[in-house]
């Protein structure tokens, strides 16, 4: 691989919280766990009946299903378009749809302001992250800069 060529992968690699997606999995392994152990494994009156050790087994599913997609928060550039995966939906932006990138002191991530008005977040580049996730911002923002003008007509 070329320098030029690294270069160009690491521009291009995927947003991803640092924290996030650790404190999902730590505590989806836990909460799953848990749930698991006291449906099946506990002796107490809370897992004596089999509608009780099913709902313990639901929530458990519901939990890993909702620390999945919390672990799974990213944004993945490309040439083309930035797909934003936030915790309930994911959305395909091409450059030039987006404005502006912004992260106060107030945000706990990135906001993209689009070019029809609205706000995006970006759950991805989160202030929680520290200087990597300002570094991170900043790096969005290059991009932006750089891929987000419409072509000229002329």
């Amino acid at each position: 691989m070329t320098e030029e060529t690294a270069t160009a992968a690491d521009e291009f690699r995927s947003f991803r919280p640092l924290w996030a997606s650790v404190a999902a999995w730590c505590v989806g392994v836990l909460a799953v766990g848990g749930s698991l152990f006291v449906g099946f494994a506990s002796r107490t009156s809370l897992a004596t009946t089999a509608v009780n050790r099913w709902s313990f087994v639901g929530l458990a599913a519901c939990a890993a299903a909702l620390l999945w997609r919390l672990g799974g928060v990213r944004a993945t550039p490309s040439p083309q378009r930035l797909v934003v995966r936030n915790i309930l939906r994911t959305r395909r932006l091409d450059w030039p749809q987006i404005v502006a990138v912004r992260m106060s002191l107030s945000d706990p991530w990135v906001m993209l302001d689009l070019a029809d008005g609205t706000t995006q977040p970006v759950m991805a580049v989160q202030r929680a992250d520290g200087k990597r996730g300002i570094a991170e911002a900043g790096r969005l923002a290059a991009l932006v800069r750089q891929l987000g003008e419409a072509p000229d007509p002329r």
